[in-house]
């Protein structure tokens, strides 16, 4: 009878007292969390030295990474701004991706994190654009990682010449989806135009890989749709002071004189809210569609009317 122990439970006895100890992790900050600047602390900052740590479970020290990178993602969200702190998010993000180079997850909702503008997000598109390179080097035919950083170029830099060059750049890669090709063509000569960006978030909302992307391209379109409503309202609120003098004025009013039927809802179901005395229109309060994106310029290639 050989003296050696049978391998399997120990195996089985290890994986899960590292489930266990990730689990405790969790609950541990969840008890105990803080958004204190000066007790966010990351101890480990190098990939490399993190996966020697880790052993054989750089898999798992990498879900660990990931995890955090979700909580002080969503506790930044949950502050004012002046107390909100993105600090350790590209750290974090940068461990859980170097512990793990295929975690697609991880550099691709990172990337939507870390470019998300301030005061909401970082406001870092340079980071969210380090971080996706980072996920080509390890897989260069990853189309997606291409289009995303596209998206980076075009939603936050305003870069179009860019985001088009990134996305000509993934149309080529075989299987890549077939919108990309006149995306391209389209970002090139249209880059500030509303309708381009209509037209890539239908593109997202039609063939995202996963379900949280579809449902924020959704989401965008509906902001776009609103920031149409919110132009056309604008014309008919000053169309109505050109007839009626400075006096104040509601929806209400505008619903009575004719100039609308209803008084007016964005995509959402929220009333738009209304300046009485400077006729400004705008999401209402509580609109889950706030905040509206920045409206991009008319891009230089494009004649402005």
């Amino acid at each position: 009878m050989s003296g050696r122990l049978p391998i399997a439970p120990i195996l089985l006895a290890v994986g899960t007292l590292m489930t266990a100890a990730v689990g405790l992790q969790v609950h541990r900050d969840r008890l105990f969390a803080t958004d204190r600047p000066a007790e966010q602390v990351l101890y480990v900052r190098s990939p490399e030295v993190a996966r020697r740590l880790a052993l054989s479970y750089d898999l798992l020290a990498a879900d660990v990474y990931w995890i955090r990178a979700l909580q002080h993602f969503g506790k930044a969200r949950k502050v004012t701004a002046q107390e909100r702190n993105n600090e350790l998010l590209y750290p974090l993000l940068d461990m859980a991706t170097g512990l793990d180079p295929y975690f697609n997850i991880a550099y691709r909702f990172g990337g939507i994190f870390l470019s998300e503008a301030k005061p909401q997000g970082p406001g870092r598109p340079d980071l969210a654009e380090k971080l996706l390179v980072k996920g080509l080097k390890a897989q260069p035919t990853k189309w997606e990682f291409m289009q995303d950083i596209g998206f980076v170029h075009f939603w936050s830099l305003r870069d179009y010449k860019g985001a088009a060059d990134w996305f000509e750049r993934a149309s080529k890669v075989p299987g890549s989806a077939w919108f990309l090709k006149p995306l391209a063509a389209t970002t090139l000569a249209q880059g500030g135009q509303r309708s381009t960006s209509r037209m890539l978030f239908k593109a997202i909302a039609e063939t995202g890989e996963n379900d949280w992307m579809r449902k924020d391209a959704r989401r965008r379109l509906r902001q776009l749709d609103a920031m149409d409503a919110i132009d056309a309202l604008r014309r008919i609120v000053t169309v109505y002071r050109q007839q009626r003098g400075p006096a104040p004025v509601t929806w209400d009013a505008l619903v009575r004189a004719g100039y609308l039927r209803t008084v007016p809802t964005d995509p959402d179901g929220f009333v738009f809210g209304l300046g009485p005395w400077s006729g400004d229109v705008g999401l209402g309060d509580g609109s889950t569609l706030a905040p509206l994106p920045e409206a991009p310029p008319v891009s230089p290639s494009v004649p402005s009317s």
